[in-house]
């Protein structure tokens, strides 16, 4: 059953589980089916290790709810860091972990950086050469295939990256194609692709290619969907002030679906039709107050590719309000 959330916000919530529960009661009032949970927003991991204690208050206050959870792995987790491997294994075995205790069905996972934005201000402009890139692939496979062993009623989506000016190509999932060839390498069936859309709009932009023809080449592979609209224009990595950037239509602004300019429409058709996942809208904090227009938008658009087969498009999300 196809259904529409949004993400709880690590920085807007920063800890405090009493706005954790008042964004969940804002998210029922809405109507919204399906919840995006951050680990490192809620405190549950320190150090690599899961804090049960703190898990089982998070855990309660979740079982008032109906939501459909998934959850997003903490961000800076490389598995190409070899400086620091073990911790970086840790947080993410920690974070399906945390995953399994709240029934979460999906962990979002960003995949291995040649190059971790941390570096990027040195501008060494380290240059990996192939086989110690392939090197690096294939560690990340061989802890990606442990993990999704250890725990297999979860399944590990990995995200396609954001591109940046000037650093990219930084990551091998800033393009599709080579994002598959990994998952193919893993081969595991609880390992898939979180099609980021606002992700996939500014690559193509970047690297000149066509991002609905990209999706159908790995329309069988997804499992999860990041949902945002940009204007389709890359900025560096340093630029971070959203009030800066959206006058001239730049960065990765994790946009209310309808005010940029990605093609949602032709995007969702090519894989729309197969697609159990959740539709996860991923919008800045800064426009909580849009969630729901978001929504109104999104819902239309799947409505709209989907009104042949209603049984498959209702409900998208709910009218009654969970009360804490």
């Amino acid at each position: 059953m196809l259904e529409i959330g949004s993400k709880i916000d690590d920085a807007r919530v920063d800890g405090s589980l009493r706005r954790l529960t008042e964004d969940l009661n804002y998210y029922a009032e809405l109507g919204l089916k399906a919840v995006e949970l951050p680990p490192h927003g809620l405190d549950v991991i320190r150090n690599g290790r899961l804090d049960m204690r703190r898990t089982g208050r998070v855990r309660e206050i979740l079982k008032a709810y109906a939501f459909r959870y998934s959850l997003h792995s903490p961000d800076p987790i490389n598995l190409m860091d070899m400086d620091n491997h073990e911790i970086h294994v840790s947080v993410l075995r920690s974070s399906l972990e945390f995953a399994s205790e709240i029934g979460a069905g999906a962990v979002v996972y960003h995949p291995g950086r040649f190059v971790p934005e941390e570096r990027f201000p040195l501008n060494d402009n380290t240059e990996l050469s192939c086989s110690e890139k392939e090197r690096l692939l294939n560690i990340e496979a061989r802890v990606v295939t442990a993990l999704a062993e250890e725990y297999p009623g979860v399944t590990i989506c990995m995200e396609n990256a954001r591109p940046y000016l000037f650093h990219s190509p930084y990551s091998y999932a800033e393009r599709l194609d080579t994002l598959k060839q990994q998952v193919l390498r893993i081969n595991m069936n609880n390992v898939k692709i979180n099609l980021d859309f606002g992700h996939l709009f500014l690559a193509s932009k970047l690297y000149g290619f066509d991002p609905v023809e990209a999706v159908n080449q790995v329309n069988k592979l997804i499992g999860h969907t990041h949902i945002h609209d940009n204007c389709g224009k890359a900025d560096f990595y340093h630029e971070k002030q959203q009030t800066r950037l959206i006058p001239f239509g730049r960065g990765d602004s994790h946009m209310p679906v309808g005010w940029g300019e990605v093609p949602f429409k032709d995007i969702l058709s090519r894989f729309i039709a197969s697609y159990d996942g959740i539709f996860m809208m991923e919008l800045r904090s800064r426009y909580f107050e849009h969630i729901a227009e978001s929504a109104d938008n999104l819902e239309r658009i799947v409505t709209g590719l989907l009104c042949n087969n209603p049984l498959q498009v209702a409900p998208l999300r709910n009218e009654q309000r969970v009360m804490q």
